[in-house]
């Protein structure tokens, strides 16, 4: 298991300094209903040191007392790495009312550059790129826990551990295809859908 550090709802003030280019970052919930299912636990890796660090999300917390972890967030000098960025801004956003800035989703390029298939799943890609299989099997455990089972610590260093090489990948990928502008112009309107999936308008907007 990689070292990490844990934390309650916000993350040390001097911590912030040691991110200085990219993070990798992901969620855990009750469920995959943003304003039923709340949000229990933020893992993060910092790619400049290599450092993981998890917040464990107390029920009803006042957004308040994140504020050091809204600072990085919302700094837009970092490039922050997700896998299906939708659902985990919009429930940081509704939680912690943080509007996290310069994002990358390895869903969204995987969608744009493997066309060739409609696996689109973050361990799909790390066995298609890295050939590592990691396990699932807690992806619906009780996230809400005071005290997390070191199977459940794994599963969330997991799921932050190999954005940043996934990452590497696709933005290669993306300009060997021509598809960077596209890729882009995508995420320019990602904090748009965010809001209107929050306001109910969780559907196709563009469909018949």
């Amino acid at each position: 298991m990689s070292n990490y550090q844990l934390f309650q709802n916000d993350l040390p003030k001097d911590i912030l300094k040691t991110f200085k280019t990219s993070m990798s970052i992901d969620t855990e919930t009750m469920g995959l209903v943003v304003k039923r299912d709340r949000l229990c636990l933020i893992q993060i890796k910092n790619n400049t040191d290599g450092k993981y660090y998890l917040i464990q999300i107390t029920n009803k917390v006042d957004p308040k007392k994140c504020q050091n972890l809204k600072t990085l967030l919302e700094n837009k000098k970092i490039l922050k790495i997700f896998h299906f960025a939708r659902f985990d801004l919009a429930v940081i956003k509704h939680y912690l009312n943080i509007n996290v800035n310069n994002v990358f989703c390895t869903k969204i390029a995987s969608k744009l550059v493997r066309t060739y298939t409609n696996k689109h799943g973050l361990k799909d890609l790390i066995i298609e790129f890295l050939k590592i299989d990691i396990d699932k099997k807690e992806q619906s455990s009780n996230w809400s826990n005071k005290r997390l089972t070191k199977d459940q610590i794994e599963y969330a260093l997991n799921d932050v551990k190999y954005l940043d090489e996934i990452y590497k990948i696709f933005n290669s990928e993306l300009k060997r295809k021509l598809l960077t502008k596209e890729y882009l112009e995508i995420l320019s309107f990602l904090n748009t859908k965010v809001k209107l999936d929050l306001m109910g308008w969780d559907f196709d907007i563009y469909a018949h």
